[in-house]
C-alpha cells in the first residue's frame, strides 16, 4: 500500500513539470529564412544535374565527333607524286610515332593532314613563304619582320614534330619550328590588304601562294574543325617538302622504301 502511495506521490510531481514545459519557439524570421534555403537547395539541385547532364553530353559529343571523323570515307583527293610517296613512306614505316601527320607540298602549295592511323582528313590550299629555297637563314627566328630580307622568308624543309604554344600577342599557333619562328596558323588579321592572301589562296594555281615570311597560312574553318583537334593534345609530325632540295636528300629513308618497293615489284 505504501508503494503504491510512492508511486502515485511520483507521479504527481512529474505532471505538473510536463505541464510547464515551453513548446520550441519558431519565430517568423526564422521560419522565412529555414523557407529560403529550402528553397535555394530545391532550384540548386536541378542545376547541379543539368550542368552534370550538359558535361556528359558535350563529352558524348565530342567522342561522337572523333568516331565520326574516323569512320567517315575518304575524301577524294588529288594528291601530287611526292606526297604520295612520303604517305606512303610514314604510313608503311610508322615515322609518325602514332601520332598525327601532315604533308606539306610547297610547289603544290597544299596540306594534307593525316589522322594517326594513317587515314587522310582533307587536303587544302596554303600560303608559305615568299622565297623558294629550302634552309632557313640562320637567326632569322630571333629577328623582327622588318629585319628580315626577302630572301630569308623560305618555308623551310623537313620532318617536324610540331605542337601548339603561345606566339607573339599571345594568340596560340602550331609551331613547326620554333627556333626558326615557323608555325602553322590562319590568315593573320592583321595582314596587309595589299598582299590579298585571301583571294590568293583561294586562287586555283598555287603560283601565287607565296606570301608570308615563311610561316603556313591555312583556312580558318579547317584550322578549327580538323587541324586543332587532332594535334591539340600531343601534337604531331609536319612533313615540309622541298622546292629546292632533291626530296630524298631531305627525307632519306625514301631511298630504302623505294628499294623495298622495286623490290616487291620484282618478285
Amino acid at each position: 500500500m505504501n508503494a503504491v502511495l510512492r508511486a502515485l506521490a511520483g507521479l504527481a510531481l512529474i505532471i505538473p513539470a510536463a505541464a510547464g514545459a515551453r513548446p520550441l519557439e519558431v519565430t517568423p524570421a526564422k521560419a522565412k529564412a529555414t523557407a529560403t534555403q529550402a528553397k535555394a537547395a530545391t532550384k540548386k539541385a536541378p542545376a547541379r544535374k543539368a550542368s552534370a547532364k550538359k558535361a556528359g553530353a558535350k563529352k558524348t559529343a565530342k567522342g561522337a565527333a572523333t568516331k565520326a571523323a574516323e569512320s567517315a570515307p575518304e575524301p577524294v583527293i588529288v594528291q601530287t607524286a611526292d606526297t604520295n610517296r612520303v604517305a606512303r613512306w610514314v604510313g608503311s614505316s610508322g615515322d609518325n610515332q602514332k601520332l598525327p601527320y601532315a604533308i606539306i607540298d610547297k610547289n603544290d602549295a597544299s596540306l594534307s593532314l593525316y589522322s594517326a592511323s594513317g587515314k587522310l582528313l582533307d587536303k587544302v590550299p596554303v600560303l608559305i613563304g615568299i622565297a623558294r629555297g629550302d634552309e632557313a637563314t640562320a637567326g632569322v627566328g630571333t629577328k623582327k619582320l622588318s629585319e628580315i630580307g626577302p630572301a630569308e622568308k623560305t618555308t623551310p624543309a623537313g620532318r617536324y614534330l610540331a605542337k601548339f604554344g603561345l606566339a607573339f600577342g599571345r594568340e596560340r599557333v602550331l609551331w613547326v619550328d620554333y627556333a626558326t619562328s615557323v608555325a602553322i596558323h590562319t590568315i593573320p588579321a592583321d595582314s596587309s590588304k595589299k598582299e590579298r592572301r585571301r583571294e590568293r589562296m583561294l586562287s586555283e594555281t598555287p603560283e601565287d601562294n607565296r606570301v608570308t615570311f615563311g610561316c603556313i597560312n591555312v583556312p580558318k574553318a579547317f584550322y578549327a574543325q580538323l587541324l586543332r583537334p587532332q594535334f591539340q593534345k600531343k601534337g604531331g609530325y609536319v612533313y615540309v617538302l622541298p622546292d629546292s632540295k632533291p626530296i630524298e636528300e631531305v627525307f632519306p629513308r625514301l631511298r630504302v622504301e623505294a628499294v623495298k618497293e622495286a623490290s616487291l615489284t620484282a618478285h
